[in-house]
């Protein structure tokens, strides 16, 4: 074999073990109408929450991989799960959801920084370790603090409702309420809700 060949060889060996490695990296499932749905995904990465209106709880678990299961006695067999992980960073969407009664919950690796979008409904977030971004048009939204100086900034705001933190003994009900917090943590927390409940516990 000449020296061109080897090299092109060796070329389109390297190309075949990189896309393979980009595929064993990169995971996209997608499901409609059935659960559970999961896949792998480390600890300390980044997730995007997309989720429909329903009543939401996201918990962390020491085990990695992301898992969505469901409930309703409503047709669910247009709910459609989205799972597009990449790395240390992923997205979920789910949509499609009947208007009422509708249950989900989500697993994640208890250390992830989360960014969540919700139109209505009822999201808890519990044990989970990481930064926060959270937003809700409507509805009640709790969210489990952890400690508290393992936070950098807390932002909790409402349009109008009632921003309730007791770990920082703050309490706040109208319109256009906020409460912001500091600490020397390396973690940053924004939280809001259009119109209702926001508590930080």
């Amino acid at each position: 074999m000449d020296r061109t060949c080897r090299q092109w060889t060796t070329f389109a060996l390297a190309v075949s073990a990189l896309s393979m490695s980009l595929a064993l990296a990169s995971t996209e499932v997608e499901e409609v109408g059935k659960q559970q749905v999961e896949a792998d995904f480390r600890s300390g990465g980044s997730l995007k929450l997309d989720l429909c209106s329903s009543e939401a709880k996201i918990v962390g678990v020491e085990k990695g991989g992301v898992r969505v299961a469901y409930d309703s006695k409503k047709d669910t067999s247009k709910v459609r799960v989205r799972l597009k992980l990449s790395g240390s960073e992923g997205t979920v969407t789910v949509e499609n959801c009947p208007h009422e009664d509708f249950k989900m919950t989500i697993e994640i690796p208890r250390s992830t920084d989360l960014q969540v979008h919700m139109a209505a409904g009822e999201l808890n977030i519990d044990d989970v370790t990481g930064s926060k971004d959270l937003e809700m048009h409507a509805g009640e939204m709790n969210v489990e603090l952890g400690r508290t100086e393992d936070y950098a900034s807390v932002k909790a705001s409402v349009m109008t409702g009632e921003v309730d933190a007791p770990p920082y003994n703050a309490n706040k009900g109208g319109l256009f309420r906020s409460i912001e917090r500091t600490g020397p943590g390396r973690y940053h927390l924004v939280a809001h809700v259009g119109a209702g409940q926001l508590t930080l516990h």
